[in-house]
């Protein structure tokens, strides 16, 4: 598969990958949980930090057979927030009205612990998302992409963060050349989140897992 830099057009079908990559994560699934089961609103509120990230001309993705996007990497250039203040407040009254009140108020307070632990000092690429459609995964796709991305930022002299919502994915990003630097536990269910560092030439080891 070719990587590409998805454009609005691909809007679509990235939030759709993101959307189930992320359903059942250990930090944003019971986050978005909804008091009836209901999922509608996942790509909804995924969407905001897509078509954020598009705009900045930095989400890099594969395209699959059938239209769907195989494999996505959601980044945001160094000094670029996720959401302006407009689409934050747009995110907090959609989950405001999904949600139940509790879990609002639990989003809220785990979204300021990612705002809290995000480094704002030497300049650096942000690794908003990275998503895999469950029709590819696997196969090492997103590992390789990431490569991809890494080797590029490496060129331009630029360091990378991340945050891990899945401990099975650390070992991944370990060999990606990121390391761990901190971290916290969602307010919700104490799930742990790892944050991540990768110094601009960090290096990578070859090796491909299946990733999310």
């Amino acid at each position: 598969m070719d990587t590409r830099i998805a454009g609005p057009a691909d809007a679509d079908a990235i939030t759709t990958t993101v959307a189930l990559a992320f359903r059942d994560d250990p930090v944003w699934g019971p986050a978005l949980e909804a008091p009836d089961g209901g999922t509608a609103h996942l790509e909804r509120f995924w969407r905001y930090f897509v078509e954020g990230a598009i705009g900045q001309g930095a989400v890099s993705m594969q395209d699959g057979p059938s239209g769907e996007a195989a494999t996505v990497a959601v980044w945001l250039p160094p000094g670029v927030d996720e959401l302006t203040d407009e689409q934050e407040a747009e995110v907090d009254a959609l989950l405001a009205s999904t949600l139940a009140p509790e879990r609002f108020d639990a989003y809220q307070r785990l979204w300021q612990r990612f705002d809290e632990t995000h480094p704002h000092g030497e300049a650096h690429m942000y690794l908003s998302l990275l998503a895999t459609h469950p029709a590819h995964r696997g196969r090492g796709i997103g590992q390789r992409l990431l490569a991809e991305n890494l080797a590029r930022f490496d060129a331009e002299g630029l360091p990378a963060y991340l945050e891990s919502t899945n401990p099975a994915n650390d070992h991944r990003y370990r060999r990606a050349g990121f390391r761990p630097v901190g971290g916290f536990v969602s307010v919700i269910d104490g799930a742990a989140v790892t944050t991540m560092w990768r110094d601009a030439g960090g290096g990578a080891d070859a090796g491909v897992g299946a990733e999310r």
